[in-house]
């Protein structure tokens, strides 16, 4: 069903995608498809402008940054084409991907504490989504990896300079997430954004089909519903970031990686195209983490 959507909300755009169907995953019991969408290459801004509700919210939780902004210098950033999913990566399709030879570690086969096959996987850390997409390189002979923190911006925001990839605001009838006001770490966030209404706080990952709205490269759940790991260490700016695409990887303290997308759990300021997040590349599963796949494209 198309969502009756708030009219402050949504820009929307007539576009094509392009899509390529994984079937290499067909398992005894069933048959798993991953969607693969064509990212056309081209150049974005990176980055919240100075002026964007919500780009501070970082410091807020993690005072130790005093007043480090982590979405900023805004800059140009070149991307080459790649393809990305379609969708994150649901149980059944990693149920899948668990079931493939190993090549660095074991993966369980069910690890998400909501279940169903058409929800997201979760409780994945980082090195367990690496793990799934070196088995699905070794089992296709396709470059599938995590996609760069860049890419994952660039395809989220399909060609916006807004705050979604809708427009200016959000609805709890377009994304998952925390739709009511809420107090976390002291701070009193607001379940509204942008001039849009307060919503519905579901508690848990809905199916990755459960909204239908693209964003204007083809893609789904881009805000909300689970926090997707990029291949990158994180870094507290993006001062000396790459300007082409690429992950960003040397530094120090090399067991953080970025989260990107927002959740169901948080309010609607981190589910914007610029928010970021953080976590150890091996922790405690949260039932927030998952992953969306991508490929190399040549």
């Amino acid at each position: 069903m198309a969502p009756d959507t708030h009219q402050l909300t949504v820009q929307y755009r007539q576009g094509s995608a392009r899509y390529l169907a994984e079937t290499a995953l067909a398992l005894p019991a069933e048959a798993v498809a991953l969607d693969m969408v064509y990212i056309p290459g081209g150049e974005f801004l990176m980055g919240s402008p100075p002026q964007e509700a919500g780009r501070q919210v970082y410091g807020q939780l993690h005072t130790s940054y005093g007043g480090v902004n982590v979405e900023g210098p805004q800059r140009r950033v070149s991307i080459s084409a790649f393809l990305l999913g379609r969708y994150p990566l649901t149980q059944a399709q990693w149920r899948a991907i668990a079931a493939l030879p190993p090549v660095n570690r074991p993966l369980k086969s069910n690890p998400s504490n909501f279940k169903g096959d058409s929800l997201p996987v979760e409780r994945v850390d980082w090195a367990e989504a690496r793990e799934a997409c070196a088995r699905l390189r070794q089992h296709t002979g396709r470059p599938y990896r995590l996609p760069s923190e860049a890419e994952w911006e660039y395809a989220c925001r399909a060609g916006t300079d807004t705050p979604f990839h809708f427009g200016p605001s959000i609805t709890t009838e377009l994304a998952n997430y925390r739709g009511q006001d809420w107090t976390y770490k002291g701070h009193r966030f607001s379940g509204a954004y942008g001039g849009g209404p307060l919503g519905e706080v579901r508690d848990r990952t809905t199916p990755v089909n459960y909204f239908d709205v693209a964003n204007g490269f083809g893609l789904y759940d881009m805000h909300g519903n689970i926090w997707e790991w990029c291949q990158d260490r994180w870094h507290d700016t993006y001062e000396g970031a790459p300007t082409d695409g690429r992950p960003w990887q040397p530094k120090a303290q090399s067991g953080y990686r970025v989260l990107r997308g927002g959740s169901w759990f948080f309010d609607p300021i981190h589910c914007r195209s610029a928010a970021r997040a953080n976590n150890s590349r091996q922790l405690q599963r949260i039932k927030l983490f998952g992953l969306r796949l991508a490929c190399d494209w040549s």
